[in-house]
């Protein structure tokens, strides 16, 4: 069966400095974030003024994406919904099935597995569904994609772009670094045993081989939520430190874990990372994230022409098995432990 439209889904940010507080309301509501914390994070987002780049980065996608259908022969609506703000999935999955799409492909913009990932994603793609009622569109997220050529190349590329930004003396020694937003652990052991975390570690060693890297790190950033919970480790930070001892003199670090340079790449590590390597007499340089690039709309279109045609997953060997990965209808888990 052939797709009438692409809803592409995210996870939202707000676009005026009055949207910052309920917006990180939503995002954190039931996890008992005490409000001094998210008063903590808003300023990161009023340091921007109050506007966080992913809805604008989305609607560039958007755009590329429209033209690589259209160079394709293809005369698909792209829709765009969100998770924790405007346009949020219900509204656009109810004006989806008002404007007549009986079935829609959705591009998720996370590569990976695990329940942030790709199961929350689900969850979104129900209650989207179940918004409009019983005339909702079939919904069928396409697969995660971070192994996928495209994905790859842009992060190596990008990893190039960099280094050629650091002193020329610096080049060769400086130690590339990949970081991807941690988790708790009794989050990471859902959805498959450790899938997200497998997944990231797999699609790292592509990349650092694309680039032309035997050795790297690989590290997380961006935890919050209370000091007893264990997440994910090293720290990034944390771990700049380390390298600092070691007398490790510049740094490229790759957001791997990140398809758009939205707060947590540009605050987390473009001025905290930043200051700290600074401090420390680390030249530093961070590799950029896909973006609107056209081929990261390549790579949906792709993704698309797969799950249309039934065609093999256009993947990146790697020297080990691939951690398992699926798409998924109406919000369905695409492993039995994502329903848990």
């Amino acid at each position: 069966m052939s797709f009438d439209a692409l809803l592409l889904l995210s996870f939202g940010g707000p676009e005026a400095p009055e949207q910052v507080m309920p917006f990180l309301e939503n995002v954190t509501r039931g996890r008992g974030i005490p409000r001094e914390r998210l008063e903590s994070v808003a300023e990161h987002y009023l340091h921007f003024g109050g506007v966080s780049p992913i809805n604008g980065i989305n609607r560039d996608l958007i755009v590329a994406i429209e033209a690589e259908l259209a160079r394709r022969g293809r005369d698909v609506p792209v829709y765009f919904g969100n998770r924790n703000w405007e346009p949020y999935v219900e509204d656009t999955v109810k004006a989806m099935s008002d404007n007549g799409i009986r079935r829609a492909a959705v591009f998720a913009t996370s590569a990976w597995g695990g329940y942030s990932g790709c199961a929350q994603y689900q969850e979104d793609i129900a209650r989207g569904r179940a918004a409009a009622g019983p005339e909702a569109p079939e919904l069928v997220k396409l697969r995660q994609y971070f192994d996928h050529p495209l994905f790859v190349e842009m992060f190596a590329d990008a990893i190039a772009e960099a280094a050629a930004t650091l002193p020329e003396e610096l080049r060769g020694e400086a130690r590339l670094v990949f970081t991807a937003h941690s988790i708790p652990l009794r989050a990471a052991s859902r959805c498959g045993a450790d899938l997200y975390e497998r997944q990231v570690g797999y699609a790292a060693r592509l990349v650092a081989a694309a680039a032309g890297y035997r050795e790297y790190d690989q590290v997380w950033q961006s935890r919050s939520g209370p000091p007893q919970v264990p997440w994910l480790e090293p720290d990034v930070g944390d771990h700049l430190e380390t390298l600092a001892r070691n007398g490790t003199r510049a740094v490229i670090v790759c957001p791997l874990g990140f398809v758009a340079d939205h707060i947590e790449v540009v605050w987390d590590l473009d001025n905290e990372l930043a200051e700290q390597a600074a401090e420390a007499g680390i030249a530093f340089a961070r590799a950029t994230t896909p973006n609107a690039q056209p081929r990261f709309a390549q790579l949906v279109v792709d993704l698309i022409d797969e799950q249309l045609h039934g065609l093999p997953p256009r993947r990146v060997e790697g020297p080990d098995p691939v951690p398992a990965y699926g798409s998924s209808v109406n919000g369905a888990p695409c492993t039995p432990a994502c329903s848990a």
